[in-house]
């Protein structure tokens, strides 16, 4: 029964991984795109948050990006210290808290640049 559960657990891990890759790929174009617009245009810093503040769907947008970053980051590290031979409940909350901090610094970054 633990194998079982083991062998599932690493089907969730593998596919969250996937997931996220494929939200981060659309996130980074987007981004990149926007950086290519606001660098053609000539627009400073503060013309950039003048345009952010209040806005929803940059800070949705953002959110989703941290999202995936937090989702991604974490199993993708615990995938290296497995290959390195760390492995185990201690690697695995270990992980969870470095997917809850970057979930919490990212989004309190969106939470500057939007509020």
């Amino acid at each position: 029964m633990r194998g079982e559960a083991n062998v599932r657990a690493q089907v969730l891990l593998w596919g969250a991984q996937r997931i996220s890759a494929m939200v981060l790929a659309l996130c980074v174009v987007v981004r990149l795109i926007t950086i290519i617009y606001a660098v053609r245009n000539g627009l400073s810093a503060a013309e950039i948050l003048g345009r952010t503040r209040g806005s929803f769907a940059w800070g949705g947008f953002y959110a989703l990006f941290v999202a995936a970053v937090a989702v991604h980051a974490p199993i993708g590290v615990r995938n290296i210290l497995a290959e390195m031979g760390w492995r185990g409940r201690g690697v695995d909350i270990l992980m969870l808290l470095l997917g809850l901090t970057l979930a919490m610094w990212g989004w309190r970054a969106v939470w500057a640049v939007v509020a």
